[in-house]
């Protein structure tokens, strides 16, 4: 019986299919290698003396995903298997956007989840969901304080730093609290809501108590601080800026040859106004951008002055115009913006210390972008989509592209039918990826976006999260008791 069960056993090891050895596959070895860097992996529990939190808005997975491969085929490597450098850092979640009101959220509730813990409606920045859009008699009673604000009151310094208007939701959201998202100046408001006291944007960044106010402010939006006399959009006939001056040591710059001048060690707050409306795409820069500072580089400069305190910063960095970019179903501006905001990030990496800096990388929304099948590996992420390198026909006769958006400008119009893409320049600038339904601006999506995270309190960033539970990791990472000052 010993000597048939052995004989069985050699029979049926010979018969097993042979199976080739993986050690060589590359794939089997870079997953070898991520498995060794993630086992080595030490959770950082200690406090956070300082936090970045970057964010890019409109910033979801698909766009992060054609991101990388845009980014990665622009420096001639395979953009499939390329990273972002936010990919890079060791914890990860989901973020659920919803907002109190909506299934999908605009950029000034989810600012207000991120920034002070709170779902709120949409068009509503810094108040609870008490409140109602444009109805200023409901502000003063909802505000809610921001993460910015909350560190300032213990000692620290705080800044923003944005691609968009100073004065847009995103930005507004660390120190703004406002019914009504596009108050931005007090032409933008109805007389009753100034009458009834409430206060447009650019004169809350101005106006804020020295305690509460942002040592750090760069972006775009500077007609809402000067007034008509001076090119900007002010009725009041104030000029914000020349009022932002008269603080100890403050400065105000407007090109990128002046913000580098700056010495951190003998300038007090910052406020850098680098165009009269949003700062160009990155993709008109030769054309528009003359002048004005790169995002990596207002976020470096930014890093430098507020690294002055002792007992450290908050930071925003915003890369809004991805958003900006995706609302235009104009992928190449959408792509082109995330690359830049990915260089801020690595930017910032390179400068600060991750034993004591948490950064955080996430999106308020996510957009309607989608990557469809089936075009070849290394393909280009702007070209069509294929099989084989042959593009596949759709029930219309024409191809599609590999890139599309659900809604927006790229959609047919009236009884018109789709477009040919194949008759279509798809890497030109100002190029529209087709859409479902068309609207004049593409609308957000709900779907989860990711969070990114290193440093101290990184390690509870896991999982899928409410997006206002970002507020609380910061905080937390901070130190901060949550009901004293």
């Amino acid at each position: 019986m010993i000597r048939l069960s052995s004989l069985t056993l050699v029979a049926a090891l010979l018969a097993a299919p042979a199976f080739a050895a993986p050690a060589t596959d590359p794939y089997y070895k870079a997953g070898e290698a991520a498995l060794a860097r993630n086992l080595a992996i030490t959770p950082n529990t200690g406090r956070a003396k300082n936090v970045i939190l970057f964010l890019g808005d409109g910033m979801g997975i698909s766009t992060i995903t054609a991101g990388r491969i845009f980014e990665g085929q622009s420096r001639g490597v395979d953009g499939e298997s390329s990273s972002l450098s936010f990919e890079k850092l060791p914890w990860t979640a989901l973020s659920k956007t919803y907002s109190h009101d909506t299934q999908v959220t605009d950029s000034a509730a989810g600012i207000t989840a991120i920034t002070t813990g709170v779902k709120t409606r949409n068009k509503v920045i810094g108040l609870t969901g008490a409140a109602q859009p444009e109805q200023c008699a409901t502000e003063a009673a909802n505000r809610v304080e921001t993460i910015a604000e909350i560190a300032k009151a213990h000692g620290l310094s705080a800044g923003a730093v944005t691609t968009t208007r100073i004065t847009h939701a995103t930005p507004a959201g660390v120190y703004a609290h406002t019914a009504y998202r596009d108050w931005e100046g007090d032409t933008d408001m109805p007389l009753e809501a100034t009458q009834a006291g409430c206060k447009d944007i650019a004169r809350q960044l101005i106006e804020a108590p020295a305690n509460l106010r942002l040592d750090v402010a760069m972006g775009g939006g500077r007609s809402r601080f000067l007034p008509d006399a001076a090119g900007g959009k002010r009725g009041d006939g104030r000029d914000l800026t020349a009022e932002w001056r008269k603080a100890s040591g403050a400065a105000y710059v407007t090109t990128a040859d002046q913000l580098a001048a700056l010495d951190p060690a003998r300038t007090g707050p910052v406020l850098g106004l680098f165009a009269n409306e949003h700062l160009p795409y990155e993709v008109e820069r030769p054309i528009l951008g003359e002048g004005v500072p790169t995002l990596a580089q207002m976020t470096t400069k930014a890093i430098d002055l507020l690294n002055k305190n002792p007992k450290g910063y908050f930071l925003l960095v915003e890369g809004g115009k991805i958003d900006m970019g995706s609302h235009l179903n104009n992928a190449k501006r959408t792509l082109t913006e995330t690359a830049e905001f990915s260089k801020a990030i690595q930017a910032a990496l390179d400068k600060v210390d991750l034993k004591d800096t948490l950064i955080i990388v996430t999106a308020d929304h996510s957009h309607g972008l989608v990557i469809s099948g089936y075009a070849s590996r290394n393909a280009p992420i702007l070209g069509l989509a294929g099989n084989e390198g042959e593009p596949i026909v759709a029930g219309d006769g024409k191809p599609y592209s590999v890139l599309s958006f659900a809604t927006g400008p790229g959609g047919p119009e009236g009884q018109n039918l789709r477009a040919d893409p194949a008759k279509e320049d798809m890497d030109d600038v100002d190029y529209h990826q087709q859409a479902l339904a068309n609207l004049p601006s593409a609308a957000h999506s709900g779907e989860d976006v990711g969070v990114f995270a290193d440093g101290p309190g990184a390690w509870l960033v896991h999982g899928v999260v409410e997006e206002s539970y970002i507020f609380q990791v910061m905080r937390h990472a901070f130190g901060f008791d949550a009901d004293k000052r």
